[in-house]
């Protein structure tokens, strides 16, 4: 998850800046200057976007209304920080979508969203296993069905009992028996002439 945080350069900045990266966001930092920002929003496409008023609020709130505005960052989570009270009214019926925070209570909004977006991850990534198991066992269901139906399984046969050992002199006498009994071998044909006929 990224959030572009928009803050002129300061040397508050990086204090800021680090605070609100131990939420575990991914912090872009830009400052309100036109068109830096914008292209940044554009090719970062951040979850959330805060404006800090510290530093020239009326340009801080010309750049919230067009971030608010735009087509490719009206979706994201607007924050303000450090509104003026003599500003707020102004603020909040220009903006009334966005949020006007505190650090700490940003910081806190942030480890939520974070920890949604961890979730989401994590049902994708579960719901994008289940359905390679399904995918996987229809295409095996396919290939089966493809191949034909089953054949049924032969029965096993049923184990022999084992041979007993017979004594050596029964074994001479079948041994010769089995010789006696085999057919003579039969003559070999005739063989024919292949020479000119008479």
């Amino acid at each position: 998850m990224s959030l572009l945080y928009i803050h002129y350069e300061s040397d508050e900045r990086a204090g800021r800046v680090q605070k609100l990266a131990k939420s575990g966001a991914h912090i872009i930092v830009s400052e309100p200057r036109w068109p830096a920002f914008w292209e940044i929003a554009k090719r970062e496409k951040p979850i959330a976007v805060a404006v800090d008023f510290s530093h020239a609020p009326s340009h801080a709130l010309e750049t919230a209304d067009y971030i608010a505005k735009a087509k490719e960052t009206r979706d994201s989570a607007l924050y303000l920080l450090r509104v003026p009270e003599d500003r707020l009214d102004v603020v909040r019926k220009r903006l009334p979508q966005a949020a006007i925070v505190t650090e700490p209570e940003l910081a806190e909004r942030l480890a939520v969203i974070e920890r949604e977006a961890q979730a989401r991850a994590l049902e994708k990534k579960e719901a994008a296993a289940v359905a390679r198991r399904t995918a996987q066992a229809a295409r095996q269901a396919a290939r089966k069905a493809a191949a034909g139906p089953a054949k049924p399984a032969r029965p096993a046969k049923a184990a022999k009992p084992p041979k007993k050992a017979k004594p050596a002199a029964k074994k001479a006498a079948s041994a010769a028996r089995r010789k006696a009994a085999r057919p003579a071998k039969k003559a070999a044909p005739k063989r024919r002439r292949t020479g000119p006929k008479k």
